[in-house]
């Protein structure tokens, strides 16, 4: 063993092997939003599917929005978590699945809220089924667009906080 000596290999790549990134926090921030909405969206689409479901075979505005809201918050937990901020392995409990609860259920409140509203406002008028559908999506569709700024700054913010940023790759010009 005499001469040998102990060397700590590095396992991160070289610069040679991984592209240029930028520095400035806004393109990664910029990326992040990118990709959490690029969730959300699909996430919105979920819910959509189950929402005009739900109010199609006559559940309430209250019920069918609530059951909307969740068939969209749960992929949409695991999908912007793992593609939006970079985490992976089981989520902590207490440092990203119960804030994250919070303010999806915060949001969420908004969306069942107004689209109750909706329901209510709407209901002396007796729109046909289909109206009925369309008005209540609009509502409910119109409160995801509106929360989804403030629910990507807390995500980013308080839930994500110590994600792993993302690395981007410089543009060649």
């Amino acid at each position: 063993m005499a001469g040998m000596h102990n060397e700590r290999v590095s396992t991160l790549p070289t610069a040679a092997e991984e592209p240029p990134t930028t520095e400035v926090g806004r393109p990664r921030l910029l990326v992040r939003l990118f990709r959490a909405a690029t969730s959300s969206a699909l996430a919105t689409g979920i819910s959509q599917a189950t929402l005009i479901g739900l109010l199609w075979w006559g559940a309430g505005p209250t019920l069918a929005s609530a059951l909307a809201f969740t068939a969209g918050a749960i992929p949409n937990f695991f999908l912007a978590r793992r593609w939006a901020w970079g985490r992976r392995g089981a989520p902590r409990v207490k440092g990203e699945l119960v804030p994250y609860l919070m303010v999806i259920g915060l949001t969420g409140l908004a969306s069942v809220g107004l689209t109750t509203l909706a329901g209510w406002l709407t209901e002396p008028l007796q729109l046909s089924g289909l109206l009925r559908i369309v008005v209540l999506d609009a509502v409910f569709l119109t409160s995801y667009v509106i929360v989804f700024v403030m629910k990507f700054a807390l995500l980013d913010r308080l839930v994500f906080r110590h994600a792993a940023r993302i690395r981007v790759a410089k543009s060649p010009t």
